[in-house]
């Protein structure tokens, strides 16, 4: 399987074959949708590079002949006269009918020579006596753009031999009936004999001695497109789309891999309790667990998965040219554990969010509270609440009311008729490219996949709220929870001179709210991402010889797979920092580093160790002063280090830093000489250096302060605390805290004024913006550069300030 073998120069003329490299595109009427794609990638894309595993079609037209050889085409079209189409019943009887009359016909004898002929020739070429094959049915109004048909048809793998091959194109015949199939014809307004079906023959990738996977050209949950999703398990893929276990994830940003970069922005390692192998004694196909070992070690490298993403990024692109149009592609690999080469087997257009048209954003809240009962994968962004009906396998299926909530271990094509009434769908098993995930985004209802627990801790008629607007994590709750939606068009509000940007702290958002109306991240911040993806003080990683063994062991658990304790530190936060960077590229993120206060650092895995005792945190050893001091600076460089990887390695040059708490621009020349000890040197390579102005000397120095960096943002909370000596977490004096008062906003517009004098730009990205739109209409009256909000507050602010602008023109109208 070193490459693809030189056909025969004098190869029989067959009328009911064609190999892949005779079929294109243009030839879906002919051999189906997915035969046609892999005609056309093994064409077009081979010499690109991209692996594709050789085979041939059975046509359309060869099942027609089949049909009408063997006197099926007007039993079949009697079967399917009166079909009640509400009737479940009815569908599977009269699918027991058709899939019967097509097994026990044997095909025409000239049909059959040309099959058997055409597997020899894929011997001669393999230099395989007998080689394996995967048997793919492959409908004429399948993978098209609007319609899938996923998972609807049969395939078989690990098919060898003459006799196996002919049995399985009938069984592929007959798939054309499933319950399932005739279903999705109906929903999809497809008539049956109007649809054909073609059986793929492919040479068999060895991916069960391997892994596999599915690949999307843009994150299936938002529809962002700016980067490349894989899924990956050990073994056959199968139990990636029947949700049987929960995938290995990898993330790759496309505009930057196209630069040459390396941006893997992020990877998550999923459980992967079972892998679907093949028994070559049995020639069936067998779940089995996964060893301890595997399941903890990714089944892709960093650089396999690099290569995938890049091959998916040339098949997006010449499926774009083909089409006219942008075309998002779902595509299938496996890897040969017989080799260790990685192949492309499938692909086709995605079908979910490349069908939606304009910029209107359905943004659902949840408002009300409850026990969290569950939590898993979260499919889609929507909320839904409803009754729970708990399913433990399919003879339950009929007792499902429309509009409950499905919660079941797992769903396949057979669950359809029910999950399309569900208004939620909760899972045991399964990740992003399950079947129940795919269906769910199909609907449009929201599901949480690989629980691993839901059938236990959910009970039948409980009422239940499953909300996925919550980031990646989605999560049931007891009770019907209150939630609210909001319609949103970015196209409704003009152009305003402000910039706009937002504060965001969980990666886990960032897709979705790249899509929002904004110019990009006024503050993104380390601490959430420290809390989230690292989970542990640094310095327990640079020191770890001197923890107690209590905590080492508990270090080395969060820390296993990594040699290098400080490795796992810089992988993980490089990944969260990426992930937000890459949703805006190329929009500005500026990131601002660690501004834990003490108390805060110690609750970090090892923290106490490391962090001393202070009365009154809000004031102490926090921002710039620890970046520089010998207790802390070793945790700092860390920093450092991983916003190096996502600039230089990943290449998100749209990635500026920001220093907090800097009370003096002496520190700030310390923070700037580590910046640049640790390889990172403002100016050099379009790096920008911010400053926080949340001190009263930043707004008093202003002017020293510019000398050393690139720009402000304005902590309004931290200021008005500082400015009016209050301490925001003193519920005794927390009345007087107020950044409207006329003493922080002359503060504000002092800096403003300083800043502007020495060339440089002001934003805010404190509270008060979001929540006073007057006070926002204030600093857009005295000029300031941006103003960086909460994600809930920008379309309500951005009104409010486009109003300020415009009054302010009108003003300066009257005055000329």
């Amino acid at each position: 399987m070193a490459g693809k073998a030189v056909p025969d120069p004098n190869p029989t003329t067959t009328r009911w074959v064609r190999w892949f490299e005779e079929i294109g595109i243009d030839d879906v009427g002919l051999v189906g949708g997915k035969n046609a794609s892999l005609g056309e990638m093994l064409r077009e894309l081979s010499p690109l590079g991209v692996p594709i595993p050789d085979g041939f079609a059975i046509t359309a037209e060869a099942y027609r002949y089949y049909l009408e050889a063997a006197g099926l085409s007007e039993e079949i079209r009697a079967i399917y006269a009166g079909r009640d189409p509400a009737s479940v019943e009815d569908l599977e009887q009269r699918s027991r009918r058709l899939q019967s009359r097509i097994l026990q016909t044997e095909l025409p004898e000239d049909l059959e020579r040309e099959i058997l002929a055409a597997y020899r020739e894929l011997a001669r070429r393999s230099g395989v006596a007998d080689p394996f094959v995967a048997v793919r049915s492959s409908a004429t109004a399948e993978d098209l753009p609007t319609a899938s048909f996923a998972g609807a048809h049969q395939t078989l793998l690990g098919v060898r031999g003459e006799v196996e091959l002919l049995q399985a194109v009938r069984e592929c015949f007959a798939s054309l009936h499933t319950p399932r199939a005739i279903r999705y014809r109906e929903d999809m307004g497809f008539a049956h004999d109007k649809v054909l079906l073609s059986v793929g023959v492919q040479r068999m990738v060895r991916s069960d001695l391997a892994s596999s996977g599915v690949i999307f050209t843009l994150d299936t949950e938002t529809g962002f497109r700016e980067v490349v999703v894989i899924d990956a398990v050990w073994g056959l893929g199968e139990n990636i789309v029947q949700g049987k276990v929960v995938p290995d994830e990898f993330k790759v940003h496309k505009p930057t891999l196209l630069q040459g970069y390396r941006p893997l922005v992020s990877k998550k390692l999923g459980g992967k309790e079972f892998k679907l192998v093949f028994n070559e004694h049995t020639h069936l196909l067998e779940n089995v667990p996964v060893s301890t070992a595997q399941r903890e070690a990714y089944c892709l490298s960093d650089a396999e998965a690099l290569t995938l993403a890049d091959w998916a990024l040339k098949i997006e692109a010449h499926y774009s040219r083909r089409r006219g149009q942008p075309t998002p592609m779902d595509i299938e690999f496996a890897k040969d554990g017989l080799t260790g080469q990685l192949f492309i087997v499938q692909a086709r257009p995605e079908t979910i969010h490349s069908q939606k048209t304009g910029l209107a954003l359905e943004v659902f809240r949840l408002e009300g509270q409850g026990p969290v009962l569950t939590q898993g994968i979260a499919v889609g962004e929507k909320i839904a609440a409803g009754a729970a009906r708990v399913i433990h396998d399919p003879s339950g299926i009929a007792r499902f009311r429309p509009g409950e909530v499905l919660v079941t271990r797992a769903t396949d094509p057979d669950w359809e008729p029910i999950m399309k009434l569900a208004s939620a769908i909760v899972t045991e098993r399964g990740g992003r490219t399950s079947h129940a995930a795919i269906v769910a985004r199909e609907l449009g209802i929201p599901a949480v996949v690989g629980t691993g627990d839901a059938t236990q801790v959910i009970a039948t008629g409980q009422e239940v709220t499953v909300s996925c607007a919550e980031g990646e994590v989605g999560r049931v709750y007891g009770g019907r929870l209150e939630f609210s939606t909001q319609t949103l068009d970015p196209s409704a509000l003009g152009p305003i001179r402000t910039q706009i940007m937002m504060n965001v702290g969980d990666p886990e958002q960032a897709f979705k709210l790249a899509l929002w109306p904004s110019d990009g991240v006024g503050l993104a911040r380390m601490e959430f991402i420290f809390a989230s993806y690292v989970q542990v003080h640094p310095l327990a990683l640079t020191r770890y010889a001197s923890l107690a063994p209590a905590v080492r062991e508990q270090v080395d658990r969060l820390t296993k797979g990594y040699a290098d304790k400080s490795e796992y530190f810089v992988d993980k936060l490089s990944q969260g920092i990426a992930t937000l960077a890459a949703a805006f590229y190329p929009r500005p993120v500026i990131l601002r580093f660690s501004d834990f206060k003490t108390n805060e650092y110690a609750h970090l895995l090892g923290g106490e160790a490391f962090e001393p005792k202070e009365e009154n945190p809000m004031i102490g050893w926090r921002g710039a002063s620890r970046y520089y001091h010998p207790d802390y600076k070793e945790g700092f460089l860390l920093e450092v280090a991983a916003v190096r990887r996502v600039r230089e390695v990943m290449g998100l040059k749209n990635l500026k830093v920001m220093i907090p708490f800097c009370r003096t621009p002496e520190e700030g020349r310390k923070v700037l000489e580590v910046l640049k000890e640790g390889g990172l040197e403002r100016g050099v390579d379009g790096l920008e250096v911010y400053v926080m102005a949340e001190v009263p000397s930043n707004v008093l120095e202003a002017e020293a302060f510019a000398e050393l960096f690139d720009g402000f943002s304005i902590g309004s909370n931290d200021l008005t605390q500082l400015i009016l000596g209050v301490d925001r977490d003193s519920a005794q004096v927390a009345p007087l805290f107020d950044e409207r008062l006329p003493s922080v906003k002359r503060a504000c517009a002092m800096l403003i004024e300083s800043a502007h004098a020495k060339g440089r730009k002001v934003g805010i990205c404190g509270q008060a913006p979001s929540d006073y739109p007057e006070f926002a209409a204030f600093l857009v009256e005295h000029g300031i550069d941006s103003i960086s909000l909460n994600p809930d507050s920008v379309w309500r602010i951005k009104s409010r300030i486009l109003e300020a602008e415009m009054a302010q023109e009108s003003d300066q109208d009257e005055a000329w």
